[in-house]
Formats: structure tokens, sequence, C-alpha cells
């Protein structure tokens, strides 16, 4: 016996683009985008999927809206009140200074080094080495030139 749900996933490899393009219709009930195959063939998949054995639970929703909120709608822009150049909030930096790593966790607006908060990425790199470093460059979160 053959699990129907895996037959549609494996078709979707042989497919042609206007089959995608009419199952991505059939699925969705909207046109489909101008993307690659890659794409079309494996968001279909996760539909396919999802319809079969049911989407998000309840929490992982309201938790996406909530940080949708964040966003004032323009794609790209990081959440509101943060620094532009912080890193996403539970990020985890980590850093071997002399044979010993050294991890931070990006919070809020700043950063857990230890258990010990810092407001700086700076402020643990000196701690970490004793002497000043630019704490964005120590973590290579840039370069010494300053691109990102």
């Amino acid at each position: 016996m053959t699990d129907p749900i895996l037959a549609q996933l494996a078709a979707l490899k042989g497919a042609t683009a206007p089959t995608l393009k009419a199952k991505w219709r059939t699925l969705f009930d909207t046109e489909p985008p101008p993307y690659n195959r890659r794409f079309l063939e494996s968001r279909l998949a996760y539909r396919i999927q999802e319809l079969a054995y049911g989407g998000l639970k309840k929490e992982t929703v309201e938790r996406l809206r909530a940080l949708g909120k964040q966003y004032d709608g323009k794609p790209g822009e990081k959440p509101k009140g943060r620094s532009q150049r912080l890193p996403i909030a539970g990020t985890r930096l980590v850093r071997e200074w002399q044979g010993i790593e050294h991890s931070v966790t990006v919070r809020g607006d700043d950063f857990d080094y230890q258990g010990r908060p810092y407001k700086s990425l700076s402020a643990i790199a000196r701690e970490i080495t004793g002497v000043r470093w630019n704490g964005w460059v120590f973590f290579g979160l840039r370069n010494h030139r300053g691109a990102a």
C-alpha cells in the first residue's frame, strides 16, 4: 500500500513547470509567484503536508503574529525599538580566544555573557582579551574595514 501523500510529494520532482503552476493554483487558490522551480516544489510540498497532517500549532501562529506586529510592514526592516545593527534576539555569538570558547547571547537591547548583561560587544571583547577591541570585529560580525 502506497502512501498518497508521499506519492504526491515524489510526483513534484518530475512534474513540468506548467503542472507545478496548476497545482499551485489548486492548493493556494492564487496565481503562482514568479520564483524558480525549487521554490515552487518546496512550497507545494509543504502545503500538501500541511493540508494532510495539519498546520502550525495555535501558539506558534500567535507568536508569529506578535512578532509580525513589531514590524511596520516594510520587507527586510528590523523590529522597531532596536538598534539596526543588533542581530536577532536569541542569536548566540561564539568566539574562541586563546583556546577557550566564549559564548554571548544577543538579548533585546543588550548582550548576556557569563550570566551578566553587557550593553556592547566591545565591553565583552575587552573582558575576554583585556585590551580594547571593536566588538563587532572581534565576534566576526564585521571585518576590520567595516563591511558587514
